[in-house]
């Protein structure tokens, strides 16, 4: 099955993954877990970056950043994204994560998967 960015769907350890790519970062991250270089190794996040309101009668929903990846390593926490390229709507939500967390999104992409791993 394809989603709306074309990719087939994987799946790994009972997990469901929209590309290759995060089953693959997926795969890394289990390894480093598995030598003990990562720990707290969480699928699908979700970090609130604005919570729901009403104005004028109008109301919002809350925006959520739903990271692929989050773990500690060396005690810090990682928030990891597999990336094969970024929408309007990630880079907004990268801005507003950094803005309200104080750390950044490490992005992998094919192109940084092996210096990454």
């Amino acid at each position: 099955m394809k989603n709306k960015y074309n990719n087939k769907k994987y799946y790994e350890d009972g997990e469901k993954f929209d590309s290759a790519l995060e089953r693959d970062v997926y795969l890394a991250l289990i390894e480093k877990r598995t030598n003990g270089l990562i720990s707290g190794l969480e699928f699908q996040k979700k970090f609130l970056l604005q919570d729901k309101f009403e104005c004028d009668g109008v109301k919002y929903r809350k925006i959520e950043y739903i990271a692929d990846f989050f773990y500690y390593e060396n005690g810090n926490p990682v928030v990891v994204d597999a990336k094969g390229f970024q929408t309007d709507v990630y880079k907004l939500k990268k801005k507003m994560f950094a803005y309200k967390y104080n750390m950044n999104i490490v992005e992998i992409t094919r192109k940084n998967f092996k210096n990454y791993f």
